[in-house]
């Protein structure tokens, strides 16, 4: 008989002691304008959780954030939804083994299709805590009250575009901003994320933003031991983006995720970091809100098309953006970049065939390829190690395709990193024909409408690799 994990009897252990988690409810109250959402869920009656988020009023918003707006069907469905995914956060501290939503039933399809979002979405949290369970056991959903109401609502043809910071939605913002009238939208802005909205000439009080809350009282049992771990965020800011589209009458949501997302993490093992960046889910996604709340709405990933090293070569491009853009998930906070983790090495090989060292080093603070303290990161990068970092990376082929370019274009001395990759059978895998394959690819899986195709083909077109 195998032993159990640590993390599984913890599993087991906190499942016996917390039965259920229940989806109570919201409150909504508008103040000052400003909408603010509080949730309602209680973890089998010994520990109660009250997230909460605030939308500031903008003069743009096509519906006023008043009382009558809230007692639409609309806002409820909506409202509903959010909370729905919230709930992956505060049900994965205890695993308990039942939902229960008492504000609306849901229909076995739906019930399905929560059990999977979950249970994906959670894929790292199970793997890195050392829980095994399966899609089937994990939980059971059980929901009272009326069904929520499908509505249709008119919408312009602008464009919401999602901004985390990154050179990925940056590169989404200047390829539609002469195209279309857009919206940034930003779920708890930062400094990076404003930044890269002030650089692109946006004021403050002209885009959407969300301010979302978490219940210190989860932090407070992550402190004390209970499950913790990774959540699908990508979904989250889903479900939030039709709320803000709703609100702004605005039509297409244009989120930044690259068909690099689809890879998975740890090798011969479904288990996807970026499994709520997928297309995968973006498709499930679609059909959901379709069948459930609105067809009006259309939330697709415009750069869908792309893999991270055209991306990187199109990011290049936009200069003004270099001291502000960060995607490092340490620095976060401070707004840096640590230069010492997976995602700081990842985004510097990525740019480094299309940016010349010394700009990328103004930019990091560092030569990474000098670093030897990273070349474990580089091991997993690159598909030496079986299991990729668990950051939002590229693929490894992706890696060790900018890597060879980076190689080729060097005179003397390589870097410590690009030395090491070079005494591997990896040098010898990644010759020119396959960095121009990766150069040229167009991934057909896509919700791009012909206009938004039509953009990234031209761009595509004119671009000299």
């Amino acid at each position: 008989m195998l032993k159990k994990s640590a993390g599984q009897l913890k599993f087991e252990e906190l499942r016996s002691q917390y039965p259920y988690l229940e989806y109570k409810g919201y409150e909504a109250v508008v103040q000052a304008g400003s909408l603010r959402v509080i949730y309602n869920f209680s973890l089998s009656g010994k520990h109660d959780f009250h997230p909460s988020f605030n939308i500031p009023a903008r003069k743009f918003f096509v519906r006023t954030i008043d009382e009558s707006m809230l007692k639409t069907p609309e806002f409820d469905s909506l409202i509903f939804h959010i909370g729905m995914i919230e709930l992956v956060s505060y049900w994965k501290s205890a695993c308990p083994p039942k939902v229960l939503i008492r504000q609306h039933s849901l229909d076995q399809q739906q019930v399905n299709w929560w059990k999977k979002v979950y249970y994906n979405g959670l894929g790292e949290f199970f793997y890195t805590n050392g829980i095994s369970t399966t899609i089937s056991d994990f939980m059971e959903i059980e929901s009272e009250g009326k069904p929520v109401e499908h509505f249709g609502v008119q919408l312009s043809d602008s464009v919401i575009v999602p901004v985390g910071g990154g050179k990925d939605s940056i590169v989404t913002l200047e390829m539609l901003r002469n195209e279309f009238s857009i919206r940034p939208f930003i779920l708890n802005p930062r400094g990076a994320t404003l930044e890269t909205v002030f650089t692109a000439k946006f004021g403050r009080n002209d885009i959407i933003e969300v301010n979302r809350t978490i219940d210190p009282e989860l932090l407070r049992l992550n402190e004390q031991g209970y499950l913790n771990g990774h959540t699908p965020f990508s979904a989250m800011l889903a479900f939030y983006s039709l709320l803000v589209s709703w609100l702004s009458g605005i039509r297409n949501i244009a989120l930044s995720n690259e068909s690099s997302a689809n890879e998975s993490t740890v090798k011969g093992v479904n288990v996807n970091h970026q499994y709520s960046k997928s297309y995968e889910f973006e498709k499930d996604f679609r059909e959901y809100t379709a069948s459930y709340l609105s067809a009006d709405f259309n939330y697709f990933s415009f750069l869908r098309p792309l893999n991270e090293l055209q991306i990187a070569g199109l990011f290049a491009d936009q200069v003004r953006y270099y001291p502000v853009f960060k995607s490092c998930n340490v620095g976060s906070k401070t707004d840096t970049w640590c230069g010492s983790c997976a995602k700081c090495l990842f985004a510097w090989i990525i740019l480094s065939p299309f940016i010349p060292p010394d700009e990328l080093v103004h930019i990091f603070g560092k030569n990474l390829y000098e670093d030897p303290q990273l070349i474990g990161f580089l091991k997993q990068l690159t598909g030496v190690d079986d299991v990729k970092p668990f950051e939002c990376v590229g693929t490894i082929d992706e890696v060790n395709a900018a890597l060879m370019m980076y190689i080729r274009k060097l005179r003397g001395k390589w870097p410590v990193l690009p030395d090491y990759y070079s005494n591997t059978n990896k040098f010898n895998e990644y010759g020119s024909f396959h960095t121009e394959s990766l150069l040229k690819q167009f991934n057909e899986e896509h919700f791009l409408e012909k206009e938004f195709l039509d953009i990234i083909q031209r761009r595509l077109s004119c671009k000299n690799w």
